[in-house]
């Protein structure tokens, strides 16, 4: 590990990769979801479960965070899972093309690209988080985090817009080339930003290791390199705050994710909203939580001293915010007249604050309980954010249809709905509350930033 921490041009250099495999993934989960949908004249329900499964691979992010601690290097696991993502993406594109003549091979062949799809994330998703959460300042995290989700999501945007253009008119050719090209040129930057990123472990690597085991037993960098990863994981399962935390981050990611796929047909159905202008609802939210994000990262910035509330204030009170505008929506669906464009971008603006804040945090807690976890303890965090997302989706659609069948008035059952999701807010608040920094954890923060400050034994 290198001898000081990241400064902004190493942060910009990790939103690039966290752009790169964006950009891959977009096209897998949107654009050949509407190939299938719409050229290929597929149930819907294929190309769903086939972005189910993609989260469901990534059951397999502690064992790949594990790997980075016990490889003591994170770059190698991004450049690697950033290679499988970018061959999943063409094995995908590949299986799309297939299934216009030969369906069930196709859809064999898509299963193990999204496969290789889920791996990919999981490796270099996880390795970024856990190489920030040991080489970015705790006084830079938050702003940290923003910068990168911000890059993530302008790859999302800028490969949407220029793949679209690429590939219209559709044909099997141009979107297997546009797909090969995209995974070309994202692993080739991916190599530039990873270049010299990442040095090797300092010779002194094991001093500092021997210090902190000293002050904080179980941390001996001998012992944590014999353990076998059902050791290390049940070791960082017995700390409360990863625990704590990991129920939080499922919880509050399923709240989240739960509102996707029922927010457009709810305001189709209720407010009688056109398909043009639910679409651009759904825009009015992500500039929401865009805001939200960068309150977070200002509030935290040097240029305001970093007074504008804690990180943890910022994560409790944006998930009571976004209760609080969730019980709007629910009021919404039973009033004649309501602000709905408003009430959404509220809500944004309440899960871009909590999700920054939640990920400096994460970063936070990496470290807190020991070096030479942080993988582990990222890719505990990951895992429970990925099934959150899987499941997120088939509870909001499986709730409203439920309420529907029970209720049998439109409004009352999406109202239902809402109303679990502001719960749902409320108990991830009620948990997030109790991640408050006691006397011994800041005693731990302080000596791990002592660390990294001496060369850092944490890689």
């Amino acid at each position: 590990m290198s001898t000081s921490t990241f400064g902004w041009f190493q942060i910009i250099r990790l939103g690039l990769v966290q752009a790169c495999l964006g950009a891959v993934v977009v096209v897998t989960t949107s654009t050949l979801n509407r190939i299938m949908v719409v050229e290929l004249a597929l149930p819907a329900l294929l190309p769903g479960f086939l972005v189910a499964w993609h989260y469901a691979v990534q059951m397999v992010r502690p064992r790949m965070g594990f790997g980075a601690d016990k490889g003591r290097r994170c770059t190698p696991w991004m450049m690697g899972g950033m290679l499988v993502l970018g061959v999943g993406g063409v094995m995908a594109a590949s299986a799309t093309v297939w299934m216009a003549t030969q369906p069930a091979c196709g859809f064999a062949l898509a299963l193990l690209a999204f496969s290789l799809i889920g791996f990919g994330v999981s490796a270099c998703g996880t390795s970024l988080l856990a190489l920030m959460a040991k080489q970015v300042p705790e006084d830079r995290r938050a702003p940290a985090a923003t910068t990168v989700w911000m890059m993530m999501i302008l790859g999302f945007a800028v490969t949407a817009g220029v793949v679209g253009k690429l590939i219209d008119p559709y044909t099997p050719q141009v979107l297997l080339q546009v797909s090969a090209a995209l995974s070309l040129c994202t692993a080739l930057l991916t190599a530039v930003c990873l270049w010299g990123l990442e040095k090797y472990p300092h010779k002194d690597a094991d001093t500092d290791a021997h210090i902190g085991s000293e002050r904080f037993p179980g941390m001996g960098n001998e012992r944590l390199q014999k353990q076998n990863f059902k050791e290390a994981f049940r070791e960082v399962w017995s700390e409360p705050a990863a625990r704590t935390f990991t129920v939080f981050v499922f919880m509050s990611m399923l709240a989240y994710s739960a509102q996707d796929l029922i927010l457009e047909p709810f305001a189709g159905a209720v407010h009688g909203f056109s398909p043009g202008q639910t679409t651009q609802l759904s825009g009015w939210h992500h500039m929401g939580v865009l805001i939200g994000m960068l309150m977070v990262a200002g509030a935290g910035s040097r240029w305001v001293g970093g007074r504008l509330g804690s990180v943890q204030a910022w994560m409790v009170g944006g998930c009571l915010v976004s209760a609080l505008a969730t019980v709007g929506l629910c009021s919404s669906a039973l009033a004649t007249v309501w602000p709905l464009r408003a009430n959404v971008v509220f809500l944004g603006v309440a899960n871009g604050a909590f999700s920054i804040a939640a990920i400096a945090t994460m970063m936070r807690l990496a470290g807190q309980g020991g070096a030479g976890r942080e993988g582990t303890r990222m890719g505990l965090w990951g895992a429970a954010q990925a099934a959150a997302f899987g499941l997120g989706g088939l509870l909001g659609t499986a709730a409203s249809d439920l309420a529907h069948a029970l209720l049998g008035e439109e409004r009352t059952a999406y109202a239902a709905v809402f109303a679990m999701q502001a719960l749902m807010f409320t108990v991830s608040a009620a948990l997030a509350s109790r991640l408050r920094d006691g006397p011994q954890q800041r005693a731990n923060l302080q000596f791990d930033s002592s660390l990294l400050m001496k060369g850092g034994s944490t890689s």
